[in-house]
């Protein structure tokens, strides 16, 4: 070979070297770029014990199927129970109709345990179907880490440095070269694509997990429901049975005993008042947060809360006050239904005023203050499940209607006070009651 051929070759393999070197440390390169991200998602998820052996997923979405229509027909049932409820509030209060209504709360508490306990099953049928997702994302992210692992085997056996350069020199032409290229150019491609592959299923695994979580806690929210409920269906059969041994059931003592009642209910209505009415004139109202539906959540946990008296001077309030005023907003709801928080705030005040004037005022209640300067009132409670000191969140449960209390049939009893006005203070008979100066509800709802 001339020694003018020799040079031609050595110049043209500078030029193949050159240009396939700086392909080389520039794939390379986004390569040592990618290798931190890639470090962090080799990190593989806590493995979980294996369950799709003992279910398959089209077992578990007809198991699924069917508790969801086990808990529509609860529900549906409940639905009615609570329309006979407030159609037989209106009726004349006599010792058989008291009789009636506590078995009437004892029937949709069982209907309510009923519910907790079919929702209590779909949940775990929900939990146990996102486990088999968690489980077949493991096995793909498995999959993803041996493909990426794969990859970057043969590019660590491709990338020789001087001896891959030193072969790419002896190409015999720029397309073999590029060729060359190429190949790596693909795998890098294949590697990045098999990332982002790896960051989705991780993301997956991540959301169903977090689903999971949600799923658990509304699980043991029934679990706990169920066990209250039961709780409170004990209380009513022992009311049940008071009312019948004190009343030797009789029409005549029971009559006499509410003429008796009626005129404490009266006499604390009365009290309530004088102290609510002045403590009405001391709102500052541009001290309180403006009017606006929303600002206050509905405290029932129901879907659908109907009002069955109003605030202020209502017909009932008329006649069945002698302050003639109504301080706060009734909501019809069965015993046992779930009382959530209106809004964020601490539990400043909780009480059992049955303990001192059995009937004769708020009964089980509970107090929250909340940030937005207003103070919220529930009453007629059946059981309390907030304490004093303790920070709720919104919609967090608080407690159970009931019918403790000056109630006339199972509700809730919802006033909304200025909360520089309110105050706890001792009642004459009723030990100590919630006194303030009371807002519109509905204003806030």
């Amino acid at each position: 070979m001339s020694s003018h051929s020799r040079r031609l070759r050595c110049r043209r393999g500078w030029q193949i070297g050159s240009v396939l070197a700086g392909v080389f440390l520039f794939l390379t390169g986004s390569l040592v770029q990618a290798a931190p991200a890639t470090r962090q998602l080799v990190a593989k998820p806590k493995p979980e014990s294996t369950i799709t052996e003992a279910f398959s997923k089209e077992e578990l979405e007809a198991q699924l199927r069917s508790r969801s229509q086990d808990l529509e027909r609860v529900q549906k049932e409940l639905e009615s129970a609570r329309q006979q409820l407030l159609d037989t509030k209106q009726e004349r209060q006599t010792l058989q109709r008291e009789v009636k209504s506590i078995d009437s709360n004892i029937k949709n508490l069982q209907l309510s345990i009923r519910a907790d306990t079919a929702g209590i099953e779909k949940l775990k049928l929900e939990i146990l179907s996102l486990r088999l997702d968690q489980e077949g994302i493991q096995r793909s992210i498995a999959t993803k880490h041996a493909a990426i692992a794969q990859v970057l085997h043969t590019i660590q056996r491709e990338d020789r440095g001087d001896t891959m350069l030193a072969t790419l020199l002896k190409s015999n032409s720029l397309t073999e070269g590029v060729l060359a290229a190429q190949a790596l150019s693909n795998l890098r491609r294949q590697f990045l694509s098999d990332i982002q592959g790896l960051e989705q299923l991780q993301a997956d695994y991540a959301a169903k997990a977090s689903e999971a979580d949600a799923k658990k806690r509304q699980l043991a929210g029934h679990q706990q429901g169920a066990k209250d409920r039961a709780q409170i269906a004990e209380d009513q059969r022992q009311e049940r049975n008071s009312l019948l041994s004190v009343t030797k059931q009789r029409e005549s003592v029971f009559a006499q005993q509410l003429t008796k009642l009626q005129q404490e209910q009266e006499k604390i209505a009365e009290e309530v008042e004088v102290l609510d009415s002045a403590l009405r004139a001391k709102i500052n109202r541009s001290a309180l947060p403006a009017a606006r539906s929303g600002l206050l959540l509905m405290p029932i946990g129901l879907p659908v809360a109907r009002v069955t008296q109003e605030y202020g001077a209502t017909a009932f309030a008329r006649y069945g006050y002698r302050g003639k005023w109504h301080n706060g907003i009734d909501v019809g709801v069965p015993v046992g239904t779930d009382i959530i928080a209106a809004e964020h705030g601490r539990v400043v005040a909780a009480g059992d005023q049955d303990r001192y004037c059995k009937r004769g005022a708020y009964g089980k209640f509970v107090v929250i203050n909340h940030d937005n300067g207003l103070t919220t009132l529930y009453a007629h409670l059946s059981k309390q499940v907030a304490q004093v000191g303790e920070t709720v969140e919104r919609g967090q449960l608080i407690g159970y209607a009931g019918k403790t209390g000056y109630a006339t049939g199972p509700h809730l009893h919802f006033t909304v006070f200025a909360q520089p006005t309110f105050y706890m203070g001792a009642s004459k008979t009723c030990g100590q009651m919630p006194y303030g100066g009371d807002l519109n509800p509905s204003q806030y709802l």
